[in-house]
Formats: structure tokens, sequence, C-alpha cells
């Protein structure tokens, strides 16, 4: 029946002893209980055996005297029969789970006297000397002073004793690490020992409660978060699950360097077995549709310091659903829903006018809600059902008030809307599966009501048949398109760049300044009650999560009814002309065999290899049937290869530089290259000559690219330009007349540029590691981000264009969301990869060892290695339906890659 939840906030319990609790001894009606004494750090507690007999409860506070008598006192009632006892006189006792029933502690007030006849008497010594140190500690005036002395207290408790080593749960173990820390649970942290092995994290409480030593297995360790705990970098979480709320143990150190050191330690372990996961990588994983708005709520809440361990900061969850009303809950409603754009506090118009005058008129440093949307008081007021002995401790003793419990829902979402100083918002609870808190099956007595009806259940909405019915629903909800659309506008309140400065201001989101990190700074304040109170006061208050992101959050990428086919050079003209059904199928098809061609795109094999070049191959084209393939070589030659024949049918030298790519125009009859000779050449595929040189750079022309008549060239010259190519008519054959159209100016060097599928946006990127995406239509730059340590060797939109990826010479590939140019995802490979092509969940690259590897980019991890060319993987040509690849290589190869289902 006994639990830490029995003490007081920020109160030890130190030791147990096994004991009678002797009540009117020497009198006729005098009753002896068997139990334990336990010995905290401001109360003694008495746990009966007999669970129909309370608990006692004495604060050390409201103790007279403690004292074990001495054998030479004429009245003393211990001479006659036994020896170790303890006298406690005073003048207040909580009885506490009579009948083991959970209630409000009962309040006996008056002097009476508790004997405590301990088992073993040899202790009463140590046992007596302890309680008149603590009884000391509790008489200080001062919180600050009390917590001092019971800090040092304990402390040296912890000095004087280790771990146990016998604990180990195997002989051959290495210690790699042991310190003194607190293990933290809800309202309560239970001191101890730490130790880190080779194989296990152990914790051993100083108490032995609940169990001697708690283990935890490293190699089912899944994710581990460093955490802010009483505003102090001292926490460590450890999760052996990937996706629960709910931690294996929450530790809490006594300095930053233990906590850091054994965070290392740890860290270190699992890297070699579990990928580290970022903001931004579940940000991909959830815009992508491979994690719900449920999970991706989770991760980030668990990102920005959230736990179910401390209840100043809980997991924070959106209201949803603004209709408790309906009979029939219609999530195609706009009307439905909560604007999610806004916090709490700006729903009501009417109420944010008069807060609004109010913040006006405050005094700095000014806020607008005089409470917080999370803190301990909102959790346990929607889960007292569940957790009534949490509200106990949190509330001393009681419940609150009948008619301010949860007791309904609609009650609930009126007063955040109406009320003068409720904002909060929901928590996990409200969209998992366990309808229990909705539900009072502890037969607890919550109080009545003014209309004189008991607090039963909660009061569920018309539309929902029952709490599960209501839990399901509120899934539905949350996973709807709706939500699946609005919800990145409440991550910028919450975890986002709304949540301070300027955009907080505008966005109506100014909480009091204390709740947010960084808003005190406890080192600083030297006078310990004044650091005591303000920890109290913020810890109550509740806390605004940690900010995961500066600038507006990406939208998920939200599927409409028919997949819009990938548009290309080809599939274009057949969406201009006019669509039968059976080309609409086709369509379809197209789209299908593309999604199956990728999901087996490891099945890659060798189909065939030719060495046809001097030097290393830096561009492949292919003719619309497939028989032709035109490279370009660092040999300066541009050579045409039929597949038929297998022989090189042209050979063509422009200069004697390098060339740097190709690509060849509709209709097969012209192919372009680029040369390091800042030139770029046009070459006639049906007269077999160079038909046209445009001059068009300063400095090398390291990329080009070609989209409805449109040529885009990019050079070492810092500057990306944008060509309209007119052909002009003349004797013997098509000449081009190039007219400039743009030029986009960078400051350094271009290594490589990508066009979106509907060609209004062109990425970028530089030798010195920048991407920049660019708005092709104005010529204006949208995003510029320096990605990359070094040259960017490739980069390409996703076929939807919402996301960018680039590899470059550090090894990273990295992902852009492309609306709000927001790096959202990093993968180190263990070498640079020169080209690749993705469908924006998979990646097939070609790296600096010639292999072919494919990437699982949402779990940033190689899935499959394929072995290729002997030198780097230089180009990689793919064909429109994805099941046909060449690659060229350092080692002067073109290999050809079929898919082989």
């Amino acid at each position: 029946r006994f639990s830490l939840l029995l003490l007081n906030l920020e109160e030890y319990y130190f030791e147990q002893h096994t004991a009678n609790h002797i009540i009117n001894k020497g009198r006729r009606d005098e009753r002896k209980f068997r139990g334990s004494l336990k010995i905290c750090s401001k109360s003694i507690i008495f746990e009966p055996d007999d669970s129909i007999q309370p608990i006692i409860k004495i604060p050390l506070r409201d103790c007279i005297s403690i004292k074990a008598p001495e054998d030479n006192e004429a009245n003393n009632p211990f001479t006659r029969d036994t020896s170790g006892g303890i006298s406690v006189v005073c003048n207040q006792v909580f009885l506490i789970k009579e009948r083991n029933i959970i209630a409000p502690y009962k309040t006996v007030r008056g002097r009476t006297e508790h004997l405590f006849q301990l088992d073993v008497a040899g202790k009463l010594g140590d046992v007596v000397q302890t309680l008149h140190q603590l009884y000391r500690a509790s008489c200080l005036d001062k919180m600050g002073d009390q917590a001092a002395m019971i800090t040092a207290i304990l402390q040296s408790r912890l000095a004087r004793t280790s771990f146990d080593k016998n604990r180990f749960q195997s002989i051959s173990e290495t210690l790699h690490m042991e310190c003194k820390a607190e293990m933290v649970t809800p309202l309560v942290t239970n001191p101890g020992h730490v130790c880190v092995t080779d194989a296990n994290l152990y914790f051993q409480p100083l108490n032995g409660y609940p169990k001697p030593v708690v283990q935890i297995t490293l190699q089912n360790v899944r994710r581990i978060y460093k955490r802010r705990h009483g505003l102090m970098p001292l926490g460590l979480e450890v999760f052996c699950t990937e996706n629960d709320l709910c931690s294996d143990i929450y530790l809490k150190f006594y300095n930053c360097q233990d906590r850091d050191e054994l965070y290392f330690l740890i860290a270190t372990y699992i890297e070699n077995h579990v990928t580290e996961h970022t903001a931004e990588s579940y940000m991909l994983q959830w815009q992508r549709g491979h994690i719900s708005n449920y999970q991706y709520l989770l991760h980030l809440n668990n990102l920005a310091d959230r736990s179910c361990n401390d209840l100043s900061q809980y997991p924070v969850f959106p209201w949803i659903i603004a209709d408790y009303s309906s009979s029939v809950l219609d999530l195609t409603k706009p009307e439905t829903f909560r604007d999610l754009s806004k916090p709490v506090g700006a729903l009501n118009k009417e109420r944010l006018d008069r807060l609004l005058t109010r913040y006006q008129e405050m005094p700095e440093p000014k806020f607008m809600y005089g409470s917080h949307y999370s803190s301990p008081g909102y959790v346990l007021f929607y889960l007292v059902r569940v957790a009534p002995e949490y509200m106990l401790c949190l509330q001393n003793g009681k419940f609150d008030h009948a008619d301010r419990m949860f007791n309904s829902l609609a009650e609930t979402w009126k007063n955040c809307l109406d009320g003068a100083t409720d904002f909060k918002e929901l928590i996990p609870e409200f969209y998992e599966n366990d309808s229990s808190f909705l539900v009072n099956s502890l037969k607890l007595d919550l109080g009545k009501r003014q209309g004189g009806k008991m607090v039963e259940d909660v009061e569920l909405p018309p539309w929902a048949s029952g709490p599960n019915d209501f839990l399901q629903k509120s899934q539905e909800a949350l996973e709807s398109p709706y939500v699946s659309e609005h919800l990145h506008e409440w991550i910028d309140i919450i975890f986002g760049y709304k949540q301070k400065g300027s955009e907080a201001i505008a966005a109506h989101n100014v909480f009091h300044p204390l709740t947010y990190e960084g808003g005190v700074d406890l080192n600083s304040i030297m006078d310990p009650n004044e650091k005591v109170a303000l920890l109290t006061q913020i810890l109550e208050f509740g806390q605004t999560p940690k900010q995961l992101f500066t600038i507006p959050h990406p939208r998920r990428i939200v599927p409409k009814l028919k997949s819009l086919s990938r548009t290309s050079s080809h599939s274009v003209s057949i969406a201009e002309s006019p669509v039968s059904p059976n080309e609409e199928s086709f369509e379809d098809l197209t789209e299908e065999s593309i999604t199956l061609a990728w999901n087996n795109i490891a099945k890659l094999k060798l189909a065939e290899r030719y060495k046809i070049h001097k030097e290393a191959i830096t561009g492949i084209a292919v003719t619309c049937n497939g028989s032709s393939v035109f490279t370009t070589s660092q040999d300066s030659t541009l050579k045409m290869f039929s597949k038929e024949s297998k022989t090189i049918q042209r050979s063509v030298s422009f200069s004697n530089m390098a060339l740097s790519s190709c690509l060849i125009l509709p209709g097969d009859t012209t192919v372009i290259s680029s040369s390091w000779d800042n030139h770029i050449y046009f070459y006639s595929v049906a007269f077999g000559r160079q038909q046209d040189i445009l001059m068009g750079h300063d400095d090398a022309v390291s990329k080009i690219c070609w989209r409805d008549g449109r040529l885009y060239s990019a050079s070492w010259d810092s500057t990306v330009k944008v060509w309209r190519c007119l052909p002009e008519e003349t004797s013997s054959n098509k000449k081009h007349h190039f007219e400039l159209l743009a030029e986009l100016e960078h400051d350094v060097s271009v290594n490589t540029i990508d066009l979106n599928a509907a060609n209004t946006m062109l990425a970028s990127g530089t030798k010195e590691g920048t991407i920049s995406v660019w708005d092709v239509t104005t010529a204006t730059v949208l995003h510029q981000l320096p990605c990359h340590s070094g040259t960017v060797f490739d980069a390409a939109f996703s076929p939807d264009s919402r996301h960018l990826l680039s590899a470059g010479e550090d090894c990273c590939f990295k992902v852009i969301d492309v609306q709000t140019g927001m790096l959202i995802s990093s993968v180190t490979a263990g070498e640079p990869q020169r080209c690749f092509k993705w469908d924006g969940n998979t990646i097939l690259s070609g790296s600096d060892s010639g292999e072919l590897l494919i990437w699982d980019l949402l779990g940033g991890k190689v899935t499959e290695r394929i072995k290729g060319h002997t030198g780097a993987v230089m180009s990689m040509w793919m064909n429109e339906q994805c099941n046909s690849v060449i690659t060229g290589g350092e080692d002067k190869q073109i290999m050809v890659w079929k898919l082989q289902y």
C-alpha cells in the first residue's frame, strides 16, 4: 500500500525498519500493530501489515518530541518487557488508505503519542539520531535552508554507500562508470547509485524501493534523450521501444558531467545498432506519410523535453474537435475542427480582446496568459480517475472541488474557450486506446456537485456511444485530411517559430517569461530560498516545450484521390492531347510500374558492360527507343554507342578539353555537350557533325539541362544561365539562335543543377556546399542553405517536387523541404556519392568505390550494395519506367543494368 506518492513533493524516503506500533501503552485498551516504519526526509510513516488499518503519516514539523526513553526512567513504558522503542509526540497526524481505500487523507489534530518498537533494538540509536537531524531541518524557517540541510544529509548517505556489484547479471561484466543519481517518476525522485557496464545499465535505490535494483539491457535500448529537469540540464531518459509514450527509466544526475558521460556511453553503444533520430528525420517520415500524425507529435514532444515522468513537462497534444453537441461527428466539415493556427487562448475573439487590453497596459515583462496550456494540475485534472494518488500527492491529500473536476468534455471545451484563466490543451491519452481515464472504475468518492450529483464517469459528447468509441473517433479526427493539412500550424505555435519573439506576439502566443527555456538562470540566483520558491512556482505553473524549429514548419503531403503522373518531356505530350480512357489507364499503369520498379530496385542486375573511353565518363544520354547511348568523357570525346551492334558508331572531339555532361533533344536528332573549355556544343546526329557552339560562359560549363525549348547551363564562373534556342533555317541544316533569358548569380562555382517537374524551380549546388532553390519564372532565389562542407556533386527534386535531395563531397545526403527551405534530413554515407536517382523515399546512388548503393532514406541506412565499377561511379542515367539504368565510371566503362523481378 505504501508508495512514494505518500511523501510530500521534493521529499526523500531514506530507510525502513520492521516494528510494532503501540497505542495506549500500559492501559487496558493498549493495541499493538505490526508493520514497517519508514524514515523520510520530512515525515515518519508507519505502514501496518493489516490493510484494514490506516497508514500513519507524521510530519516532522508537527512533532513536539522524538526520543528513545532511558531505562532508568520510572515511567518508561518499555522497561518491563522490551527494548528498541521510539516515542513520538506530535500535534497532527494524517491517516491514509484506511480499509485500503484511496480517499482524501484524514487529519487528526491534537496532541498524541506514538510508540514504535523496532525489531532490531541495536538500530535504535542510529534511527533516533537520523530523526533528530531531519527534525532540525524541518524546523528551519526558510524552505531553501531546509532543502540545503536535507541535501547534505542525503549526499552523506550516498557517499557512505556504493553500488552492490553482486547485483551484476554476469560476473564477466566490465564496469564503465558509477555515479550517484535519482530515478524520476511522476512527482517523485528516488536517490541511489547508477552503474553502466559493457552490457547493462543499473540503478540501485538507496532505500531498496520499489525493488533492490533496476536493470536495463543496453542491447534493448532504442532511443535516449537528454532532459531538462527542474530547469537544469541534468536528466536522461532511456527508451527500449520505438513508438511508446513511456520510457523504461528516467534518471536525474547531480551534475552535468555525469549525465553527459553516461549519455555518451549509452549513445556510443546504441549508435552501432540504431540510427539516432532528429526532428528533421521524423518530419520527412511524417511528410511522406510513413508515420501518423499521432506518432509525429509523440516524437516532437520527446525531442522537446516532454516526458510522462515529469508532470511539469508532460507531452502536450492539441484539442482537435470543436463539436461536442452533434449526434454525428462529421469529419468532412471544417467547422468540426478547432482552428489549429491559433493557441487555445486566441480561439475566442471576445476573450482575446480583453486579454490584449490587459497586455497593452502591463509593464515589462508582458505576457498575454496568466496560466499555461500544460501543467501538473492540468495533467492530473484529466487523469484523476486512473491516477488519484498523484492528485492527492500534488494537492496535499485532497481532491479538487467536485465542480472543478473533469466532469464533461463539452463543459471542459467550453471553459477552455470562455474561461478567464483556462487555456489548457490535451494530453496524448485522448488519442490512444486506453479509455480508463474517462471511467471511474476505482469507484472513487470524488465528491458531490452543486446539483447533488456525484462525480462519476466523464460525460461524453452525443456522437460517442461510449469511452472506446470516443477515443476511436478522436483518433480518426487526428488522422483526418483536415488535420493533416493544418497540423503544421499548431506545431509552429507549440514547438516552432511562433513560440517566441515577434512571431509569438503576432500569433497571440505569449506566456509568462518564466515558462520558457532559458527564461531564468537558476545558477545565477544565490539566495537558496528564492531559488526554491522560484523552482516550485515554475514546476507548478508549467513549462513551454523546447523550441525545435525556427522557421515555418513544412506541410504534410496529403495525397489527392488520383495520383498525378510524373511529368516529363514525354508524358507532357500525352497529357496535352485529348485523353481517351485507355490513355488514362495507361498513365495509371505507368505510375504503378514506376512504384513497382522502385519497390524492387534492389533486384538490379548487370546486363552488359563496355569500355568505350580513355578517361572517366562524365555524362550519359539515351535515345527514345533506347538503341543508342551517347556518352561524354574527360578524354574530351562525345561517343555514340549502338546497343544493338555493341559498337561505337560515332566519336567526336570538339576541343582538347574535358566534356562534363550531355543530353539529347526531343526527336533524337541533336546531342548537346558541355565542356571545360567554357563552351556548349550542339552535335547533329543526322549529319554527323558539329552544328553549333554556344560560347556562353567565362569558365568551365559543369552541367546542362533542357526543358521545353530552354537550355539551362551551370558553370564554374558562378552563374547559371537560361537560354532560349531558336532554330534558324539555313541551306544545309538548322542553326540555332541563342537568346539569354536569365542569369542566376552565385558567389562561387556552380557544380550541378536540376529542375522540378513543372519547370518552375531550379536547384543549384556549388563547390562550397551551398544549395540554392530558384524561382525560374522570376529568376529570384527562394532559399539558400549551406548544406555540405565541400562540393555538391548532385542534386535532384523528388518526383512530386516537395523535397530536394543533394549529395556532397562530405559523404552526406541532405533533404530540403522545398516549400519552407528547411533542411529536414541528413544521412551520412561512409564515402562520397557522386550521382544518384531517387523517388522521394528510396535512393539509388553511385559511390566513390564503384558500388551502387540502395538507401532507405527514412530509415537513414543502406539496404543493398551492388558491386559495379572499379573506380568511382561518375554519372547515371535511368529510363522513365525506372527499370533500366546505365552508369558511367572512372574506370572508363559504361554498365547497363536491368531490373529482374
